[in-house]
């Protein structure tokens, strides 16, 4: 997900929600406990741009996993990073020269892997359903390349999988603090996905927009990921 270009990236989050529990004296000795630990934590935390190796992340739509294991390898873990795709095992290795040594790397470094994720469905996923996230990520998502990129039919297969992915993608964050990050091209025809419009039907709120640098995640290489060039990377543009 190398050429220079910016991008935006849109952070959509869902509006806070108070949590309020009661403690008893048991409990707040090991709270205690749990602030010492989470003092020391605070210590090791390690950021990458907009991410951080305390943040709970899940990564959706991953072509050749370079953007997971950026973060992977920036964090110095992966245990707290889910990275999923479309494609299974198989495919990813006959697309992309990288994807398996990719993966390879990620597992080792405490990543979760799953393959087979659709993007417009990842809420029913049996293990994603349970879990809930800091931060959604889907870098660049597209259908792939069935018609004209202005084509009428093209413009509407990709509107209905980014309002899937912002359907999905709602019911697996954190009520509080919790984001959606889409990194998507600007200009004609990007623009006409809609994507604001989409995300604030559902209820999600645009809390920023922000420049994409490709520069910022050493290692990351985006993929077209269909057809006979999946492998090769695109241009990014200058919007």
């Amino acid at each position: 997900m190398g050429r220079e270009g910016d991008e935006e990236e849109r952070e959509s989050k869902e509006e806070d929600e108070d949590d309020f529990h009661t403690v008893d004296d048991d409990e707040e000795e090991e709270d205690d406990d749990d602030e010492e630990l989470e003092t020391e934590a605070v210590k090791s935390e390690k950021w990458k741009k907009y991410y951080s190796s305390k943040q709970r992340i899940l990564l959706v739509g991953e072509g050749d996993f370079s953007f997971s294991l950026c973060l992977a390898r920036a964090f110095g873990s992966a245990h707290n990073l889910v990275a999923t795709s479309l494609d299974y095992q198989e495919h990813i290795a006959k697309k992309y020269s990288n994807g398996i040594g990719n993966v390879r790397e990620l597992e080792e470094r405490g990543c979760l892997v799953l393959y087979g994720v659709d993007a417009k469905e990842m809420s029913q996923h049996f293990f994603l359903r349970t879990q809930r996230f800091d931060r959604i990520v889907y870098n660049f998502p597209h259908v792939g390349f069935l018609f004209r990129e202005n084509s009428y039919c093209q413009i509407q297969l990709n509107k209905r999988l980014v309002k899937g992915f912002l359907k999905n993608a709602k019911v697996l964050l954190r009520k509080e603090g919790g984001e959606i990050h889409v990194t998507h091209k600007e200009g004609d025809p990007y623009n006409k996905w809609e994507l604001v419009k989409k995300a604030e039907k559902i209820g999600l709120v645009l809390h920023q927009v922000m420049p994409f640098r490709k520069n910022d995640y050493p290692g990351y290489d985006n993929k077209r990921a269909h057809g006979n060039l999946s492998d090769a990377s695109f241009p990014l543009g200058d919007s």
